[in-house]
């Protein structure tokens, strides 16, 4: 294959519909703009603006939701790939790098799949499915964009290959990194557990695809070699944890890093500007980490003073200066394992920058996620899924709605009746899967007339 610019290539702007006969309608719009737009228009990327980032949804209508996180990851995305196209040399990658509007789709599309309540519901979905094939939130993320989107009735959102690929952040199957220790698997079956004293430390899902979906990985994949495909899939074997996939895209490292700046950097002014955060306990566990105050992207100093100040202008200011500061310290470089430059050609940061950044992601973690007021919010959604789950599937005739039940009873075996009741649970906002939970167990709550 022919390694010129993406742009002549247009195996990466074919959809898998094209595999079935069509009316050929006029190309008015680059393909890329289309997957933006059947992303911004899905039912799946509004519920992001009903479903938990960090802190808990109605108790401000300042801090970020998953919709506005993916809309800032977009942006920080766009702005990385802008850069890079104008400060680096790099004569194999430079001209792979995706165009603005595919990587804002890339990354406006990865975490359509996130179900409600975090990632507390996420590990109470895996739990609820583990012996039906998991759940995790990036694996049902491909499930939303090539099943159930609403865009066409067998292919999802029907995307482009290369969205696709760029949305494929972990390009194996639940079934190949899932752990098959004895411990786990016995642990699986066992049926008779309290959700409200159950562990869930082991149930935190493989980083995965569904088996289910084996079939839209190897079309995204059917471009490369046979050789780069076999590289592409292979995944770490890890004693007593789940195996974790080795290599992503170009794409998607560009996804991955504007990810991680805005949990590092976006989530802590949330943090901030609810006054979760001190400017003493800052001092002590920030500017006391030499991988911060050193690496010379910045001034530790100044950037302190902006965000602890008091004005939500000059906390913005500093915010906006770290963004920055971390976009200029990506770069390209190459793989040299792999033939293809989508595969080859990956973006990551300078050291000092992504020490830096760590350790920024730390402290969000330790003294934002960690901390028991979260913790708590976390826990009761995973009850509330887990209870959800559970009388959904026992009383499916009498409480799921029709089209859902419909789809369930033309289901083949438990297995895929229970994936279909969970793309259903999934698909719930935080405030669906509360409001649902008090009309089925609260005696004061709820009416014949409420529309859920």
């Amino acid at each position: 294959m022919s390694h010129d610019s993406q742009t002549s290539l247009p195996i990466w702007t074919e959809r898998r519909s094209w595999g079935e006969p069509r009316a050929m309608t006029p190309q008015t719009r680059d393909g890329y703009a289309r997957d933006r737009s059947r992303i911004i228009h899905s039912a799946s990327f509004r519920r992001l603006q009903a479903k938990t980032q960090v802190l808990g949804l109605h108790e401000s209508d300042f801090y970020r939701t998953r919709l506005t996180h993916s809309l800032e990851v977009a942006q920080i995305g766009s702005g990385i790939v802008e850069y890079l196209q104008r400060n680096t040399a790099c004569k194999v990658c430079t001209p792979w790098l995706p165009s603005a509007y595919l990587i804002e789709a890339i990354c406006m599309a990865h975490d359509i799949g996130h179900p409600p309540f975090g990632h507390g519901g996420e590990v109470a979905l895996n739990f609820m499915m583990r012996n039906a094939g998991g759940f995790e939130g990036n694996g049902q993320t491909l499930r939303i964009l090539s099943r159930l989107g609403e865009h066409s009735v067998e292919h999802g959102q029907d995307l482009t290959r290369r969205a696709v690929l760029g949305v494929l952040k972990y390009p194996v199957t639940y079934s190949e990194v899932m752990r098959t220790d004895d411990d786990y698997q016995q642990a699986s079956l066992k049926q008779d557990h309290d959700f409200r004293t159950l562990d869930m430390k082991p149930w935190y899902p493989p980083k995965s695809i569904f088996d289910e979906e084996s079939d839209v990985r190897s079309w995204v994949l059917s471009p490369f070699s046979v050789s780069d495909q076999a590289l592409f899939t292979q995944h770490h074997v890890r004693d007593g944890l789940h195996g974790r996939s080795r290599f992503h895209a170009l794409d998607t490292s560009i996804m991955d890093i504007a990810d991680d700046i805005a949990y590092g950097v976006h989530d802590l002014e949330d943090a901030i500007a609810m006054e979760m955060i001190s400017k003493a306990l800052w001092q002590q566990e920030v500017m006391s980490k030499s991988a911060f105050t050193q690496c010379g992207l910045f001034d530790a100093q100044e950037i302190t003073q902006w965000l602890f100040e008091g004005s939500s202008r000059a906390r913005k200011r500093g915010i906006s200066h770290l963004v920055g500061a971390f976009i200029t310290a990506t770069q390209l470089h190459e793989l040299n394992n792999f033939e293809h430059p989508l595969l080859r050609c990956q973006v990551d940061m300078q050291p000092e920058a992504a020490a830096a950044l760590a350790v920024l992601k730390g402290f969000v973690w330790d003294y934002v996620i960690s901390i028991p007021e979260v913790k708590s919010f976390e826990y009761k959604g995973q009850v509330m899924v887990m209870e959800l789950f559970r009388v959904l599937w026992a009383n499916s005739d009498r409480l799921l709605p029709r089209k859902t039940l419909a789809r369930m009873d033309a289901a083949k075996n438990d297995q895929q009746r229970m994936r279909l009741l969970c793309d259903y649970v999934s698909g719930m906002s935080d405030d669906y899967a509360t409001r649902l939970y008090a009309k089925l167990f609260s005696p004061y709550y709820g009416s014949i007339f409420d529309r859920l």
